[in-house]
């Protein structure tokens, strides 16, 4: 049928928000070093910007330190001002070879300032889901105007569309509920 196209591509779209969320979530400082919280940070190497997991080793020795060795140790100055200048209110240490990054431990007003943020990218999240059901909501119209639908396709495509948009709201909610309560474990 002519409305599948606008269906699917609001699946995608769907599946497109919940992941970017997802992404988002993971890059989170809660407390516990993963090398996500680094992966992107933009370092100044060889006269441009890259990310800092295309110039450097990111491990995790233990669950409160991260270790970044560089490929080049000429860049270990650039990435220990790119991780200080970044805002995630880490204090690297250079030891000459690798920095090292111990995880200060979060205290009660942080938890609650990132589980605020992880509120917001849910709710981000939604309205990206609720954009891309507008969308195939208005080709169902274009469509019915051009006389490519009934009514009643018009009513089963929003149907089947809305079931879509409640499993991804149905995601977003329960991603959101397990960061949040990992964020407020202590």
């Amino acid at each position: 049928m002519a409305y599948d196209d606008a269906i699917n591509k609001a699946k995608v779209a769907f599946g497109g928000a919940v992941e970017h969320m997802k992404s988002e979530f993971s890059k989170l400082q809660v407390g516990r070093a993963h090398a996500g919280l680094l992966e992107n940070l933009m370092v100044e190497m060889y006269g441009s910007l890259q990310p800092l997991k295309a110039v450097a080793n990111i491990s995790v020795p233990d669950a409160k330190t991260l270790q970044v060795q560089p490929w080049d140790k000429a860049g270990l100055h650039p990435i220990e001002k790119a991780i200080t200048d970044s805002g995630l209110g880490l204090n690297p240490v250079n030891t000459g070879l690798a920095i090292m990054i111990n995880m200060p431990p979060m205290t009660e007003e942080r938890r609650a300032d990132v589980v605020k943020h992880v509120k917001g990218l849910a709710e981000d999240a939604r309205i990206s889901v609720r954009t891309a059901r507008q969308d195939a909501h208005n080709a169902f119209k274009q469509m019915k105007d051009n006389n490519e639908m009934t009514e009643d396709d018009v009513r089963s495509a929003d149907k089947q569309l809305q079931e879509s948009v409640d499993a991804s709201n149905k995601q977003i909610d329960e991603a959101a509920k397990a960061k949040e309560q990992a964020v407020m474990t202590v």
